[in-house]
């Protein structure tokens, strides 16, 4: 039981660190956007749907990661199951129609868990890149 625990904790702590690595790279290459300064439309709404995928991505591998320990250790029949299970579950879905074997099944909740707390990081990265956006135009609205 200690193992499992041990081994659910390094899946939480890579969860993190890709994400971590991910919203690094996603803020170094949004502040040298031209297009985070521009008020048009179209270049604003170009970024965000960039930004998006960006995050979407992001979530993605982290949900493949989780996806290939449970393939890897048998808790899944095959890596189409395994990756449907981790989706739902990462996401807090949870339809329940597949379920971790007997000995696994606390790394559901923590895999759930963790997909909440990367969801609020990119909420909170996404509301950040959209404020910054948003600056030139609220500074020329200023009397």
């Amino acid at each position: 039981m200690l193992a499992r625990l041990l081994i659910c904790l390094v899946l939480v702590a890579t969860t993190v660190a890709v994400h971590t690595i991910g919203l690094a790279s996603m803020l170094r290459w949004t502040l040298r956007s031209p297009a985070l300064a521009d008020t048009r439309f179209w270049p604003g709404t170009w970024l965000v749907i960039r930004i998006v995928w960006g995050l979407l991505a992001i979530h993605v591998l982290q949900i493949g990661i989780w996806a290939a320990f449970y393939w890897w250790q048998g808790c899944m029949p095959d890596a189409e199951s395994a990756a449907y299970f981790s989706g739902v579950t990462y996401a807090t879905i949870g339809y329940g129609d597949l379920l971790l074997p007997i000995g696994w099944r606390f790394f559901g909740p923590v895999d759930g868990l963790t997909g909440i707390l990367m969801c609020v990081l990119s909420t909170g990265f996404f509301f950040a890149m959209l404020t910054r956006m948003r600056a030139p135009s609220a500074q020329r609205l200023q009397p």
